[in-house]
């Protein structure tokens, strides 16, 4: 949808959705799980199924919309999954740490201020994110690089590297890998992932020929399997490999 239109759109959604006010809440449930059924009767159950898939994608973008909101602009997860923790706990104190795709921030922030004596430098090439990031630090030990981290020119080296729920977005993920080692020299490489095998959901919608990922830019989404091939062949040693919340969480190093 064209942005202005988006914007003309939102404007209008408090008129537009008074009526729906007045509504029950159980009675506006009702009403759209009536519909569904309908939705689902249209044609043959595979036809049915992926349409009602779809609309389930549909649904979880509004649902992580409002879970920001609700969040005062950080998602709710970061709390109650408390991923923040697996890579705080493999960060060894007086650590020079990158994080890659850092996003706005919130995992780089909690490494600074949570493992002594580190520095941490975020990378992000969204200007929206990165403007943010940048907006809510205010810590001595915590700075953010604008750009593609691998065009960055000053020879930053590190002793860990965090790419939390970003490896899944880059196509060439062992030459990207074998790349940073290169740039970087870590020592520590932390791995964030999802898991193919989080949900029989996922393995039937590939089944059904239709998206199985949870978002719309990931080239993949790692079976255990395709993770450690994928090391191995990116020349990685993994150390501690876990499963949770349907995720890998991985520490590697070269």
């Amino acid at each position: 949808m064209n942005k202005n239109i988006k914007k003309i759109v939102l404007k209008f959604i408090p008129i537009i959705a008074w009526p729906f006010n007045v509504i029950p809440d159980d009675w506006r449930r009702n009403i759209l799980f009536t519909f569904l059924v309908i939705e689902s009767r249209i044609k043959n159950p595979k036809y049915a199924l992926k349409n009602l898939l779809q609309l389930k994608d549909k649904l979880d973008l509004l649902i992580n919309e409002r879970a920001l909101i609700y969040g005062g602009g950080e998602h709710p997860k970061h709390i109650l999954m408390k991923y923040h923790d697996y890579f705080i706990s493999n960060i060894p104190n007086g650590s020079n740490v990158l994080d890659l795709g850092c996003g706005y921030g919130a995992v780089a922030r909690s490494i600074a201020m949570n493992v002594r004596g580190v520095n941490v430098t975020g990378i992000e090439n969204n200007k929206e994110r990165f403007n943010q990031a940048k907006l809510n630090n205010n810590l001595k030990n915590l700075d953010f690089i604008y750009g593609d981290v691998l065009e960055i020119t000053n020879n930053t080296k590190c002793d860990v590297i965090v790419m939390s729920n970003i490896l899944e977005h880059i196509d060439e993920r062992v030459k990207f890998l074998r790349k940073i080692k290169e740039l970087f020299t870590p020592k520590i490489i932390l791995i964030r992932v999802p898991l193919f095998e989080r949900s029989w959901e996922i393995a039937f919608r590939k089944e059904l020929g239709i998206n199985y990922f949870s978002d719309s830019t990931h080239y993949i989404e790692h079976t255990i399997e395709e993770f450690r091939n994928e090391m191995t062949d990116a020349s990685l040693k993994i150390d501690d490999m876990q499963i949770s919340w349907g995720e890998i969480w991985a520490k590697c190093r070269p």
